[in-house]
Parts: C-alpha cells; structure tokens; sequence
C-alpha cells in the first residue's frame, strides 16, 4: 500500500508545527493536520520563554520572531499575602534574549508555518480533523482517521493534539493523572494611558489573579477552586468585577467595561501525563503527552523542546529511509525527566501556596521565608528565573538540515 506522507503530525500548535519546521528541514515528507481554519484562538499560551527563543537563534530565526509584535518580561513578582515581592529575574541568564516574549500564539504559529513552507516537502492542511488513528494487524498505527475525507496513511504518526488528544485516547495510552486544585477566568481589560507597565499577581487569602501586560489591553487570569466556575457565575457579573476590582483597584476603569460573561474564558486547569509515549508507528508529545499547569507558563515551551527532541532523535533516520520504531522510546527518555520535574514543581506550588489560599484556609500571616529571602539576597532571584525560563534538560537542534529550504 502506498502511503500519503513519511510523516503525520496530529495538531498545528506550537509543538506540532515546531516539529513540522525541524523534520522537513531535515528532508522527511512532512504533513501537519489542523482541525481548525486558522489559528485565531484567544489565551492560548503566550509566553514564549528564553528556552524557545533560544532555539530560533539557532534556526538562524530570532531576529525576525523579534520583529513581530511582542511585550518584554524581565522580572516576575507580584502582591503575595500582602507584600510586594519579585521572584524571578531572567536578565542575567546566558542566553540570546535573556527575558520572556509575550507574543499572541496565532503569531507564533504563523511564523514557524510560514518558516516551515519554505521547504518543499513540508504541507500544512488547515480543516482537516483527525478522529483516531488507523491500524495494521500486527497493532502497528500506519495513520490518521480523518472525520471528513480520505484516511491519511503515514510511516508515522505524531500527536501533538493538546491535553484533550483523541489520537492518545484512540491509541489507548497509559495516562496518570496528578491533579490540579483550581480552574482559570481568562479575559481582557482595556489599559489606561497612565497604568504601570509591569505584570503582576496577587496571591492572597481566598483569592488568585494574574495581570499580564500586553502593551495596550491587560491578559486576566482569575484563579478559583476547581469546579467552582458556575458558582461564580450565578453570583452575576458585577460581582464578579467587584472581586477583581478589589484584587487591582488600578484597573477599575478597564474592568468596569466588561458587558457580558462571553467575554470571559475558563480553562479548566489539568495535569496529567502519559506514562508510556508510544507504540509502533506513533508517538504523543506536547501537551498530548504531559498536560501542564499553568503555573510559570511553561507549557508552551515544554511542549516545543518535545518536538526538538522529537526531531534530534528520528529525522536524521527517516530521511535515510531507516527503520526508527526502535528509537520512539528514546525520545521519551530524554524527555521524562525534565517533564516529571517541572510537573513536581508545579504540584508542590499547587499544594504548598495554591490550594491553601484558594481555599481560604491559609494560615500564613506572611509569604514563604522562601519567597522573603529573594528579596533580601537578590541574586538567589536567577534560580527561579533559571527554572522557568530554561527548564531542565534543554535540547539543543541537532536534526539534520537536509539544505532544501527555497527562498
């Protein structure tokens, strides 16, 4: 049976559009599917962190990324239990853009699309919905069930279709689940010509939000316990903007304007992972693999050196035409540790920090001696910004660059 492509990525998001770029570069016949007609979706991930940045320096990229609009954070910090705090501090890491780009996502895929179809062999096919995958009878996964139109037939199937994977669920992979105490409000506030230019959080007894700047508007995240987004809603709106006024007085005027709750978003927060990656013909990355919480915005940029490592350990044999099922599994072992890692870290914040204060039965007077003593030695502020903004086991690209790229 002839097949359609070498390869199938199962997602147009940041992890399978990164991988697309990284394995046509490479030579491989590459095809990324897309359910949706274009990338335009509101609190998508945005922070694109010193990690990814770092790999389109590499790509010979990063001056023109940086080209496009985006907002600079050097330094995180926020109002935690009544004290003005700053954790991280990125502007002393050794990397090209020691800082995190807040860059809506619709403009970071169409950038790495547009840089991917400068190679002859990469095709990108936007309305296409995968709704599982298609089998040998040796169990093999030999391609993608597609809801409208022909199957598509592939050497091999990657899933890169975010933490509600039909392709992981069709394959029946191992999933655990570590869990997550809260859900997410995300939504706009228009700024004011005299607000400060800095993100913020605020961390308090009973209450979490996130301010994110993004130059003309305010990015809102209101944290609440998980499960609890109906009962917000039935106290009505205006309830609802007092609480977050009471939060930020600073942005009254741009919260006061919000009309209608279909201007605000709930994400409903998880994490999870796969503990098995793989099998013959198919391999999940990204968020498919490792659904992260939104703590430190890392999930982006996890799911990207996924497709890095993805790419170092499989391109260079499937352009050559070698078998590579046996490899599947190394690209969960480089991958497992920084991702059990980071999930660690995230869950600890969750019980230590999040959980108590959302619940309001806090019992800290104070923030964390750990979160003080940033402030008194400073200098200890670069190991958080090292965690968030570089992760653990960063990949560099070592995929083949098969020289095809067209002007």
């Amino acid at each position: 049976m002839t097949r359609d492509c070498q390869l199938c990525i199962v997602g147009g998001g940041p992890a399978g559009l990164f991988a697309g770029l990284l394995f046509a570069r490479a030579g491989v016949e590459t095809l990324v599917i897309e359910k949706h007609n274009d990338f335009l979706r509101d609190f998508r991930g945005d922070t694109v962190h010193p990690s990814t940045l770092e790999l389109f320096d590499q790509l010979g990229l990063l001056e023109s990324l940086l080209a496009l609009p985006h907002d600079r954070v050097e330094t995180i910090g926020g109002r935690i239990m009544g004290e003005m705090l700053t954790i991280a501090d990125f502007r002393h890491l050794k990397v090209p853009a020691p800082y995190i780009a807040l860059m809506p996502q619709w403009d970071l895929l169409a950038f790495i699309a547009a840089e991917a179809s400068h190679y002859p062999n990469f095709t990108l096919r936007m309305n296409c919905e995968a709704t599982g995958v298609t089998t040998a009878p040796t169990g093999r996964v030999t391609g993608v069930k597609i809801a409208r139109g022909k199957d598509i037939s592939a050497d091999l199937v990657i899933a890169a279709d975010g933490r509600g994977s039909v392709i992981r669920t069709a394959a029946a992979l191992p999933l655990e689940t570590i869990g997550a105490p809260m859900d997410v409000f995300w939504f706009r506030v228009a700024k004011h010509p005299a607000d400060a230019n800095a993100t913020f959080g605020v961390f308090e007894n009973g209450r979490i939000g996130v301010f994110i700047d993004r130059g003309d508007y305010w990015q809102v995240a209101f944290v609440f316990a998980k499960g609890g987004a109906q009962a917000l809603r039935s106290r009505g709106l205006d309830s609802f903007k007092a609480t977050v006024t009471d939060m930020a007085p600073g942005l009254a005027h741009g919260i006061a304007a919000l009309a209608h709750w279909d201007e605000v978003k709930l994400l409903r927060v998880s994490l999870d992972r796969l503990t098995r990656w793989h099998r013959h013909g198919l391999l999940v990355i990204g968020d498919a693999a490792h659904a992260m919480s939104p703590i430190g915005g890392v999930g982006i940029n996890l799911a990207i050196q996924d497709a890095v490592a993805a790419a170092n350990v499989l391109a260079g044999p499937m352009a050559a035409g070698a078998s590579f099922d046996a490899l599947l599994q190394e690209v969960q072992g480089r991958r497992w540790k920084p991702t059990v890692r980071m999930q660690a870290l995230q869950k600890a914040a969750q019980d230590r920090l999040i959980s108590p204060l959302l619940s309001g039965t806090s019992t800290r007077q104070r923030p964390p001696w750990q979160l003080r003593l940033l402030q008194y030695l400073p200098i200890l502020q670069r190991i958080p910004a090292r965690i968030m903004g570089l992760g653990f086991g960063r990949e560099r690209i070592e995929s083949p660059d098969a020289g095809q790229r067209r002007a």
